[in-house]
């Protein structure tokens, strides 16, 4: 879909981020007050947490790597992965696991083959062994190989099943092998020999444009996302692009996280705490249960009101803002599976992502205000939307009653 869809203009993506979001959110008629973006910054649910979870992006590498440029690549490769969300009950059913755990156990699996010698196809992170990677080998790496079969009623044979390739578990691997393929593919006949070397190329014409002035974010994400597929991450709404370009700003905040603390850093760092949110399923799905986004009054034509309906109860909106309950660390509870959110359109999903984008832009403004006006709230003052983004992400996974709270899914999706 993304391939009939315009760019935005040179020098102007984080502008088309910011503005086409508040005009789908606008047009499908989406709530945001000033007084639930108040009571949700002064909640205890927020205030008792943020501290502790405001960089919590989980982009974290537990590896050793022998240079800074196959660590960039490992990362790189992450960012461009950090999809099939979608997927969460049925990868959590298979697994164990959530999306995003899967598809990083995943990078580190092929990381580790590749670094003992065990990879089948060579080194699967640089650009051919991308470029070849195999479904057998995504599906063995990634450990579904039981769960991508689903069984059939034989033709001719009555009272036989045959077993055939298929199911979400399948469509899971289909994409991240084609995301994979489609990028070496890019990434080999622009003569990088891999993601990784990419991505510094695009981190350096930042740090260039930074020395004349300009925003490196900016011209970075533009070179990332003109170059790779799978960091289009766009669609039309109501016959309007809407630009979200989640991994690719997560890519430049990911490095900025990484290599912004060394004294000298190894690779050009970019400044990123003015990017727009990262937005997925989980930022606009709890942006919904904790009263910040009404659907109440969404496009009827996309069914918006009918998508969270328990979403506004006052006393369940009231007990998912008051502070978590002390959990007792000493017994070990087995986690339930995830309940199943509302299976979206590309429309639906695109309205809730952009609608949190301009959610979280007016929270910080608001943040900023109540700052201003009262010196027990300084410390917000100086909250960055990226910080936001890792609290709302985070505090999803942190507190049980977060986790039992449905999440919108779109399938057969590579952009989140």
């Amino acid at each position: 879909m993304s391939n009939e869809i315009p760019l935005p203009p040179s020098g102007e993506y984080l502008k088309a981020v910011r503005e086409s979001s508040r005009a789908a959110r606008t047009r499908a008629n989406i709530s945001i007050s000033p007084e639930a973006i108040k009571r949700f910054l002064l909640s205890p649910a927020f205030t008792g947490t943020f501290a502790r979870l405001r960089t919590a992006h989980g982009m974290t590498l537990p590896l050793n790597f022998p240079s800074v440029a196959a660590e960039l690549n490992v990362l790189s490769v992450l960012s461009l992965l950090n999809f099939a969300s979608g997927y969460r009950v049925p990868l959590h059913s298979a697994t164990g696991r959530g999306a995003f755990d899967n598809i990083r156990a995943f990078v580190f699996a092929a990381y580790i083959s590749s670094s003992i010698g065990a990879a089948t196809e060579g080194d699967y992170f640089s650009a051919r062994g991308m470029e070849g990677i195999t479904e057998a080998t995504v599906a063995d790496l990634m450990r579904v190989t039981d769960s991508v079969h689903v069984e059939r009623p034989h033709e001719t044979i009555q009272g036989l099943t045959v077993g055939e390739l298929g199911g979400p578990v399948w469509e899971v691997v289909q994409l991240v092998t084609k995301t994979l393929k489609e990028t070496g593919a890019v990434l080999v006949k622009g003569g990088y020999p891999d993601l990784g070397s990419f991505v510094l190329e695009a981190l350096k014409e930042g740090e260039k444009a930074k020395k004349a002035g300009g925003d490196e974010a900016e011209v970075a994400l533009e070179r990332l996302v003109r170059g790779i597929p799978a960091f289009q991450d766009m669609a039309l709404v109501y016959g309007q692009p809407v630009y979200c370009f989640k991994k690719a700003m997560l890519t430049l905040h990911a490095v900025a996280l990484r290599f912004g603390k060394e004294e000298s850093p190894s690779v050009p760092v970019p400044r990123t705490a003015h990017l727009p949110i990262f937005s997925d399923n989980v930022i606009p799905s709890l942006l919904i249960h904790l009263g910040v986004l009404d659907l109440s009054q969404g496009d009827a034509t996309l069914d918006l009101p009918s998508l969270f309906p328990t979403a506004q109860d006052s006393a369940r909106l009231q007990a998912l803002l008051a502070a978590p309950q002390p959990v007792d660390t000493s017994v070990k509870k087995l986690k339930a599976p995830p309940k199943e959110g509302p299976l979206l359109t590309v429309e639906q999903a695109y309205v809730l992502r952009a609608a949190a984008i301009d959610a979280c832009e007016l929270i910080v403004e608001a943040a900023q205000e109540l700052a201003t006006d009262r010196e027990d709230l300084s410390w917000l003052r100086s909250i960055t939307l990226p910080e936001l983004d890792a609290w709302l992400w985070a505090v999803a996974k942190d507190r049980p009653d977060y986790r039992e709270l449905e999440r919108f899914a779109l399938r057969n999706t590579a952009y989140f």
